[in-house]
């Protein structure tokens, strides 16, 4: 197991829904899960892939978030800030802005939107994909949505565990 400190030991995510906006699926239903604090804002890139890959999450990486409006039809996307902070519309261009900094995480079920708006000069962001998921076909919101996007999203299994927490965490008992 890693060394990675986790400075929530009860951790209460906030949910957001987000529907189909026409230009983005989203995911009708399940939430994104954003929870602040996740981990020790000093953990570093290394130590919150570590926890992915403990916790069944592969195919992880260490970058920023692409600055045009996208979203994965084929796989659920772990995200956990290592360093900086940053703005990032989740939803699609109606969505809503969020700030996220070093420790934030937050799950986006496949399909939804997100897309980043501004960033510090720090920021760095890690993310992770369910081991039994491909790491996420990156499709531009509008130009290359297909409405078979809805039906594989709908298919697409649930998690086993939640990248940060573990067996017991809430993505567990949220996305059921």
């Amino acid at each position: 197991m890693t060394s990675l400190a986790r400075t929530r030991s009860d951790p209460e995510p906030r949910t957001l829904f987000f529907a189909d906006d026409g230009i983005v699926p989203n995911n009708p239903d399940l939430p994104v899960l954003l929870t602040p604090g996740a981990v020790d804002p000093a953990s570093g890139a290394e130590a919150i892939c570590a926890l992915y890959e403990a916790n069944g999450w592969h195919k992880t990486w260490t970058w920023t978030v692409y600055d045009f409006h996208h979203y994965h039809p084929d796989a659920h996307e772990a995200l956990c800030a290592a360093s900086g902070w940053a703005d990032l519309q989740i939803g699609g261009p109606g969505g809503e802005t969020l700030r996220v900094s070093a420790g934030d995480a937050m799950v986006l079920p496949a399909g939804v939107g997100h897309c980043l708006i501004g960033q510090s000069e720090d920021f760095r962001i890690c993310g992770g994909y369910p081991g039994d998921q491909p790491a996420g076909t990156i499709v531009r919101a509008p130009e290359e949505r297909d409405e078979a996007h809805s039906e594989q999203i709908a298919a697409l299994s649930r998690p086993k565990t939640d990248p940060i927490f573990g067996e017991d965490g809430p993505l567990v008992t949220l996305w059921g």
